[in-house]
C-alpha cells in the first residue's frame, strides 16, 4: 500500500491511532492493540483503524463489532473485498491476509476474545447481526513478527 494512509474519520478511533503512534504501539496498558490498514472497497485508498486483538496460533483475531452497531464496520467490508491488509503491532508493520472466521472457528475463539475484552459480550446483545471474527495471518512468517 504505497499511497498516503487515511485514518478512521471517527474521532475516538483517530485519537486511538494517534496514541498508538505516540506510544510506539502501546496506547492502552494491558491491552493488545494493533493498527489495521485495508484498501477502500470503493475508493481504492488505504484506510487505517485501531483494533484490539487476541492471538490464536499465527493469526491475529479481530472483532468486527462496530461497538454493537447494526452494520458491519467499513474496515470489515473493505477486507472482504480485498483480503490483503497491513498490520502494525507495536513498531512492526507487515503484510497479512485477512478472512472471516468460520462458524466453528468463531465458536472456539469467541470466549478468548471476550476474556480479553468483556465489552464484546455486551455488543452482541445490542445488535441482531452476527458480529464476525476475523483471522489476519502474516503473509511471511518470520522470527521478527511481534506477539
Amino acid at each position: 500500500m504505497t499511497r498516503a494512509v487515511h485514518d478512521s474519520p471517527t474521532p475516538w478511533v483517530a485519537a486511538h491511532i494517534r496514541r498508538f503512534e505516540e506510544t510506539g504501539g502501546r496506547p492502552r496498558p494491558g491491552m493488545n492493540d494493533l493498527l489495521l490498514t485495508t484498501r477502500g472497497r470503493r475508493s481504492g485508498l488505504p484506510r487505517r483503524t485501531a483494533l484490539a486483538y487476541v492471538r490464536a496460533g499465527d493469526a491475529y483475531v479481530l472483532t468486527a463489532s462496530n461497538a454493537g452497531a447494526d452494520r458491519h464496520p467499513a474496515w470489515y467490508l473493505n477486507l472482504l473485498a480485498t483480503p490483503d491488509v497491513t498490520l502494525q503491532v507495536g513498531p512492526a508493520a507487515f503484510p497479512a491476509t485477512a478472512r472471516p472466521a468460520t462458524a466453528a472457528e468463531a465458536a472456539r475463539l469467541r470466549p478468548l476474545v471476550i476474556a480479553a475484552m468483556p465489552s464484546y459480550a455486551a455488543y452482541r446483545t445490542t445488535t441482531t447481526r452476527d458480529i464476525p471474527l476475523v483471522l489476519a495471518t502474516p503473509a511471511a512468517q518470520t522470527d521478527s513478527l511481534p506477539t
